[in-house]
């Protein structure tokens, strides 16, 4: 009795553990995306006029690039360069080697399933997407869906036009390490002159 009473308060302090660590990710998430769109909204109040696109400078691993929007799926996310564990806990990432916002070719973003991407299981053809830095605001829309092998990287090669696309682990309710991928592939659309609004608060 004495060794299964010893299992009960081991697994109890296990789950407790448990518990504590995933609420901190979730605050330091919280905490880190409402700073990141404090200071996006506010560099972008700064601006007069509409804003010229020009190139986005190359981001250092782990620095802020800008905001992901799917407005008919309420999604809105920060979302960094880089694409490894931390920085996935407190954002999304952006996969190293594609194309950046404002740049030629394919944009590649990644994000959890069960965090910032898990409102993605409702995406539909025809959705748009908003992706907003510092330099411009640019706008895509969906044109496919696939589901792939996690091996599978030619979902990120360059593209003849510009595209986005979003990866996230499939299927969405799986519990553990998901065996696949969801890709959503989206074109962007044709530029427009955008004007700084009120900074979001």
């Amino acid at each position: 009795m004495r060794a299964v009473r010893v299992v009960q308060i081991a697994l109890a302090l296990i789950g407790i553990a448990a518990l504590a660590y995933g609420a901190a990710v979730l605050i330091e998430a919280r905490i880190y995306q409402a700073k990141a769109a404090r200071e996006l909204a506010q560099l972008r109040g700064q601006r007069k006029g509409a804003v010229v696109k020009r190139k986005l400078p190359a981001p250092r691993n782990g620095d802020t690039i800008g905001r992901l929007e799917i407005p008919r799926l309420r999604l809105s996310v920060m979302f960094v360069e880089g694409a490894d564990a931390g920085d996935l806990r407190r954002a999304a990432g952006h996969i190293p080697g594609t194309a950046l916002p404002g740049q030629e070719g394919n944009i590649g973003i990644a994000g959890h399933r069960d965090t910032f991407f898990r409102s993605l299981r409702g995406v539909k053809l025809g959705d748009t997407i908003t992706l907003e830095t510092t330099t411009g605001e640019w706008r895509y829309r969906v044109v496919s869906l696939r589901v792939v092998k996690p091996e599978d990287v030619a979902v990120l090669d360059a593209t003849h036009r510009d595209a986005l696309t979003l990866v996230t682990c499939f299927p969405f309710h799986f519990i553990g390490a998901a065996p696949k991928r969801f890709v959503i592939r989206a074109e962007r659309l044709a530029d427009r002159a955008v004007i700084p609004t009120v900074p979001r608060i």
